[in-house]
């Protein structure tokens, strides 16, 4: 088949373009960057998937079989509007349109179906908002147009290459004998998919006929909780973390950020719980998620191999540490 990767030399997009390459199809990519890494086997295709014409120009008329919609802008949010625009600058030829959502569509919630509604355009976070309000114009235009739409709605995405500070913001910390501040109890639910998972989710999608005007749900089969995420890194790399309990509410009072500078959990790692029931995507497409254990080792080893490793200004977890606060 031929394929496009819109985002294709960053984590998720990047593991997707070696193993389409692995399987003998014909791949390109669409980015704003000048080049990329994959030499001449995969073209490269340079504009703005925020806007359509700007992509029409950029493929300057070639068809494809598959697109694989991967990107978000994160500074400037990536509208409804502009997904079905690029959406359309492909044209009639193509068979599949897999475009990557997010859990965050359902706002939150626990062990969540496909069928929960998604959040309304005025959603106050404007990622969920957004997501949700492209995956209805994308099954609007399967409804109306027959067009070959496909979503999938991952969770926390963590495994090799992941540009996210959130693997390593705890495996550093261990390697340097710190104590882990956990927030609350330990008790909140996260829910993981590893990054290997989605790409395989990907091409599912593309090739099975049963996936079109369908959206899914990627992921572990079950959730775990901030304590025990932090307790299984910690087996992985061999080190028994020593990890803190703290009132979330002193946390954020004190100026804790799920981003920025006083990061105190991982990149967007504390955040209101959201899990999903994963049993459509393993009865429809017959995926098969990896065992957490098995995903962390790969990219533990991937880690040692590979993290440049930030430089790290403790003094905001130091002064949280030095509230006081329950060892668990």
């Amino acid at each position: 088949m031929k394929a496009l990767v819109i985002g294709g030399t960053l984590f998720i997009g990047k593991r997707l373009v070696k193993r389409l390459l692995e399987e003998g199809h014909e791949v390109s990519v669409f980015h704003r960057q000048g080049g990329h890494e994959y030499g001449t086997d995969v073209g490269n295709f340079v504009g703005d998937r925020n806007d359509s014409e700007s992509v029409r120009r950029a493929i300057g008329g070639q068809e494809f079989d598959w697109v694989f919609d991967n990107v978000y802008d994160w500074e400037r949010g990536t509208t409804a509007e502009q997904v079905e625009g690029t959406a359309r600058a492909f044209g009639d030829g193509i068979q599949r349109y897999v475009f990557m959502s997010s859990c965050a569509v359902y706002g939150e919630g626990l062990d969540l179906t496909e069928d929960r509604p998604l959040v309304p355009d005025d959603f106050p976070e404007p990622y969920s908002a957004q997501k949700a309000a492209s995956e209805r114009a994308l099954f609007r235009m399967h409804r109306d147009e027959g067009f070959p739409a496909v979503t999938l709605r991952p969770p926390f995405v963590y495994g090799p290459d992941n540009p996210f500070y959130r693997e390593a913001f705890f495996w550093d910390r261990m390697r340097d004998d710190r104590q882990i501040i956990v927030p609350g109890d330990g008790s909140r639910l996260m829910h993981l998919v590893f990054v290997n998972d989605l790409v395989e989710a990907c091409l599912l999608a593309a090739s099975n006929d049963a996936a079109v005007g369908e959206g899914f749900n990627v992921g572990h089969r079950r959730p775990i909780t901030q304590l025990a995420l932090v307790q299984t890194l910690g087996a992985t790399a061999g080190i028994e973390p020593r990890t803190v309990l703290l009132p979330r509410e002193d946390i954020l009072a004190a100026g804790g950020e799920v981003i920025g500078e006083n990061l105190y959990f991982g990149i967007y790692y504390d955040m209101p719980s959201i899990t999903e029931d994963v049993s459509k995507v393993e009865r429809v497409l017959g995926l098969t998620p990896t065992e957490f254990e098995t995903g962390l080792a790969d990219t533990y080893a991937w880690y040692l191999a590979n993290h440049e490793r930030p430089e790290i200004d403790y003094s905001f977890e130091d002064s949280l540490l030095a509230r006081g606060a329950v060892g668990s």
